[in-house]
């Protein structure tokens, strides 16, 4: 933990119909000194469309080696390795070679965009690697909800995220830059509204 890190204290609820798993974490995440609040949400965003009984939060940025969130199996081995962000071409094939799974969760509009078009034809090969990209808007948004004490719902139903503390609800939107064979949809695209390029639909 970074010496200068400021303490957050999580209740998150999440009902995911999808996977029909209804549980509440209670978290304490360090925030880093170098951390946004945009940042410090799209963990709990991810934390939440991953949710798991044995998913933690790792030390985030205060350590090299580790990915922001993990789940590990009781003998100890990595099944799911989650990160947010820009990671390089080398970042990303040493995870997939660490995790049965891994979930990259860019964020930053065209920034990811160009970043992704770097690194893609790199990324063919991992057949074990998500990357799933969300909507600036969305995540400038969700760093207005955040306090040093949450209390967070968050729903998925048909792929679909909506989030909310007290009154305060919004509906987020992802899509897949890279999927994985078999998995489920996370796209949310506002009604009215084109899908973001990149977009990958059902079927």
């Amino acid at each position: 933990m970074a010496q200068n890190a400021t303490i957050y204290k999580v209740e998150l609820s999440v009902s995911d119909m999808d996977r029909h798993y209804y549980k509440t974490h209670k978290l304490t995440i360090a925030k880093h000194p170098s951390e946004t609040d945009e940042r410090l949400m799209v963990r709990l965003v991810a934390f939440a469309l991953n949710a798991h009984e044995h998913l933690e939060m790792t030390k985030g940025l205060s350590t090299d080696d580790e990915p922001d969130i993990w789940q590990k199996s009781l003998s100890g081995e990595l099944d799911v390795w989650i990160t947010l962000g820009l990671p390089s071409e080398k970042v990303l094939r040493q995870s997939c070679n660490k995790a049965a799974k891994v979930v990259v969760y860019p964020y930053g509009g065209k920034t990811a965009e160009i970043w992704w078009d770097k690194v893609k034809n790199g990324t063919t090969r991992f057949d074990n690697l998500d990357v799933v990209n969300l909507a600036e808007g969305d995540t400038k948004a969700l760093a207005e909800l955040a306090s040093r004490a949450m209390k967070l719902q968050v729903m998925i139903q048909d792929g679909a995220l909506k989030r909310s503390r007290k009154k305060a609800r919004l509906y987020g939107r992802a899509f897949y830059f890279k999927r994985r064979a078999s998995c489920r949809r996370v796209s949310m695209p506002a009604a009215g509204k084109p899908h973001p390029p990149g977009f990958r639909p059902r079927g």
